[in-house]
């Protein structure tokens, strides 16, 4: 049970967080739940930040590249409070977990301690670009079902963080993941994303158990369509683009 209340610091909020349970639940369904990272306040605090240009380095319209509809920001590298904070704390509680599937699939697992580490050598590797996303959904919008791989050096989770209030500022626009099983039909997963609540998903495929061994599942995620209002979120992805 969390401890945290309304004053605690993202990454005291990051600490409090169940971490064997929510493992359990990205081996189970390739998705997990964290309690609340960000307060209401913080939530319109970090939305309010879509409109500020000098935060951005570019700016993605999805119907133009047929992603989808609605739009989204890649920030700078020099994210804003309280971004690079919970970047920061979140690497190291999914760390374990990111070498874990990596042994179980026989794979290398390049990741160091260090977020900072593993970031250099994303940049020595031409990926030097910041990945970290705000998004931002109105009514009729969606997001096409994709992967967040960049380059060739790819962390395996990344987080999903909801900024606004799922019924109240907005309807529709569940997140989606799809995975394909080994040797079966795809397998949907739908997540209401609550206001300051993270959602960690597989980046791009996870160890899933056969009759043979570990196998890798691959996943692709997306939103379904915003049926009315606006829906803000903040995608925390752990490598760089290129």
């Amino acid at each position: 049970m969390s401890t945290t209340t309304d004053t605690a610091r993202p990454h005291q909020r990051v600490a409090a967080a169940d971490w064997t349970r929510l493992a359990e639940e990205l081996d189970t369904y390739g998705c997990a739940l964290t309690p609340r990272l960000l307060t209401a306040d913080q939530c319109a605090r970090v939305a309010g930040l879509y409109d500020r240009d000098e935060l951005f380095r570019s700016t993605i319209d999805m119907a133009r590249h047929r992603f989808g509809s609605g739009q989204y920001r890649y920030f700078g590298h020099d994210l804003p409070e309280p971004v690079a904070e919970l970047r920061a704390a979140l690497y190291p509680r999914l760390l374990p977990i990111a070498r874990d599937w990596a042994a179980r699939l026989g794979r290398p697992a390049p990741w160091p301690d260090s977020l900072e580490e593993w970031l250099a050598r994303c940049h020595a590797a031409g990926q030097d670009r910041s990945a970290q996303i705000l998004l931002r959904y109105g009514p009729g919008d969606w997001n096409a079902l994709h992967r967040d791989v960049f380059g060739d050096l790819v962390f395996p989770l990344q987080v999903v963080i909801g900024l606004d209030a799922y019924g109240t500022d907005y309807t529709g626009g569940e997140f989606l993941l799809v995975e394909q099983r080994p040797r079966a039909q795809s397998r949907g997963t739908t997540t209401v994303l609550r206001q300051g609540h993270g959602l960690i998903f597989t980046t791009r495929d996870r160890p899933v158990a056969t009759k043979r061994g570990w196998s890798a599942g691959a996943t692709r995620h997306g939103v379904s369509t915003v049926r009315s209002g606006r829906r803000h979120a903040l995608g925390l992805v752990f490598h760089d683009a290129s």
